[in-house]
């Protein structure tokens, strides 16, 4: 039984109700959410802070509304958390942005242990710091059980690069005969990308009122529902998180034809 109570007990939106839960909860919910999480840097600037307090509020929320997601029923919640541009970004800005999923997963494992929260990654890993890579790789066995929520960090990710990487697989294939280039199609290529155990995210979410995708799953989000939201990310609550979900709903997915029957 989804305990309403217990999912917002600590939230700051007092005016989310039991009975708007309960009727997001009766509506298809979106199975795989995908967020641009932007405006931390902004949010600190407001506040005349360094943009690593940005990040650190952010990481906050992050813990937030992955417990939120949880609760509601979404199955798969992928985060861009650092994109292969994000390296051009000041030293000591990148240093402390790659401390950051250590000491997120140092702190919130254990719940997310307890919540069956499943952690994992798409991106090239390599060129994290070790102790980066030791972290995540930590949290992902010590969750690889689970078959709760499937909390995916895009870390050193970059869509341009993973499709461009995707094309050099197959192609390798094709030469060396494991793959006829006839049978060459959608699905065959989807197996090919990062997010080939994943279904294609139902709906994309960009805070900070930034209306662009930043290289961030150019193939997946084909025919992805957008959302948009002029709160930046470390202010993004539970609230507009079924203010997205909601929107979400009230839409008909037609996929360039029929309405999708999954979500009717």
């Amino acid at each position: 039984m989804f305990n309403k109570m217990k999912l917002w007990k600590t939230s700051k939106d007092k005016e989310i109700s039991e009975d708007r839960v309960g009727q997001i909860m009766n509506q298809p919910i979106p199975q795989h959410i995908a967020i641009i999480m932007d405006g931390n840097g902004r949010w600190a600037k407001k506040r005349a802070l360094p943009r690593i307090a940005g990040h650190h509020e952010g990481m906050k929320t992050v813990r937030k509304i992955t417990k939120a997601a949880n609760r509601l029923g979404v199955k798969i919640l992928t985060l861009y958390a650092f994109s292969t541009e994000n390296w051009k970004r000041p030293k000591s800005e990148v240093d402390y942005l790659m401390k950051l999923p250590e000491e997120f997963l140092g702190n919130f494992l254990p719940e997310l242990v307890e919540e069956n929260v499943k952690v994992c990654t798409m991106g090239d890993t390599t060129r994290l710091p070790e102790t980066t890579r030791k972290a995540v790789n930590h949290a992902i066995n010590k969750t690889k059980h689970n078959n709760g929520l499937i909390l995916n960090f895009a870390l050193n990710y970059g869509s341009r690069a993973e499709i461009i990487d995707a094309i050099k697989q197959l192609s390798a294939d094709v030469k060396d005969g494991r793959l006829n280039e006839n049978d060459i199609d959608d699905e065959c290529f989807s197996n090919y990308l990062m997010t080939k155990s994943l279904r294609d995210p139902d709906l994309l979410i960009r805070t900070s009122g930034e209306l662009r995708l930043s290289n961030f799953m150019l193939w997946q989000l084909a025919y992805t529902e957008l959302f948009f939201i002029d709160v930046l990310w470390p202010d993004f609550s539970e609230k507009h998180l079924m203010d997205a979900i909601e929107s979400f709903q009230r839409r008909s997915r037609r996929f360039g034809g029929l309405i999708s029957e999954e979500f009717q």
